[in-house]
């Protein structure tokens, strides 16, 4: 080899180790998140999984406390829309209305919410009355929206099965006692997915309809942990694809024996 292909060699050599230690540290659209929780299932069908939460530690995260079990959706998981590109090219199903999966992805931490006048937070909190609902009516104008009837009227929240006052609605159910919404489908793009929370379980056998649901005292935590200045987002990934993409997507490790719980 002459002295200058050589040369030419060893700058391309450069540039390309150059390009894919910038792709290592490359920003994701949730650098600015102070707060994680992270939620892993054995699979894309499977209805329960392991919560763990952690704080940024300088350049990495660091968990900070022990990891409970959740219930998800009653058949498993499928990628949804949050702050992460699309993965539909690499394989497992995809969230569509009324599939009864929990969208899996990256997602923003939106309001809390309950039945009570307020609670232990520093989450921007809706306290429920009688005339919430969550519109799951695909194409409707409010979409994927808490409304209040009583002010957008009743026509906008024909069809909808979810009141959020479930304990008047339903029989005296607990479920939305206290929970938070997780911001999948922000763009309330038709058929893509609506009305994603967490929120409390009936039972730790019972899965959901496309949410995560734990225990009050899980909960509680959770609520009076989280705070908006520190962007929490929300992680929900079945653990072969959380390996695949932890790296790139700048994620905390997590041995596979407590992601599989």
């Amino acid at each position: 080899m002459t002295d200058n292909r050589r040369t030419l060699a060893l700058l391309t050599f450069a540039v390309t180790l150059a390009g894919v230690a910038h792709a290592g540290t490359a920003k994701t659209p949730w650098h600015d998140a102070r707060q994680m929780i992270v939620v892993t299932t054995a699979g894309w069908n499977v209805d329960h999984g392991t919560l763990r939460t952690f704080e940024r530690a300088g350049d990495g995260w660091r968990e900070v406390r022990a990891a409970v079990p959740v219930t998800v959706g009653k058949n498993g998981a499928g990628w949804g829309l949050g702050l992460n590109a699309p993965q539909t090219d690499a394989g497992g199903p995809v969230k569509r209305e009324g599939d009864n999966r929990s969208p899996a992805g990256v997602f923003r931490i939106g309001d809390s919410f309950g039945y009570a006048a307020s609670v232990d937070t520093a989450m921007p909190y809706l306290a429920l009355n009688a005339t919430e609902y969550c519109v799951d009516v695909s194409g409707a104008k409010h979409y994927n929206r808490i409304v209040d009837a009583s002010v957008v009227g009743a026509a906008a929240v024909k069809g909808s099965t979810e009141p959020m006052r479930r304990d008047l609605h339903a029989h005296g159910d607990q479920r939305y006692r206290m929970g938070f919404v997780i911001e999948q489908n922000p763009a309330n793009v038709p058929q893509a997915g609506s009305c994603i929370f967490a929120h409390l379980w009936k039972s730790p056998s019972d899965a959901t309809a496309g949410c995560t649901a734990m225990t009050p005292a899980v909960m509680q935590s959770l609520l009076a942990w989280l705070k908006p200045e520190d962007h929490p987002v929300f992680v929900l990934l079945p653990q072969g694809e959380y390996e695949r993409l932890r790296t790139a997507w700048q994620l905390p490790a997590i041995a596979a024996t407590d992601a599989a719980r």
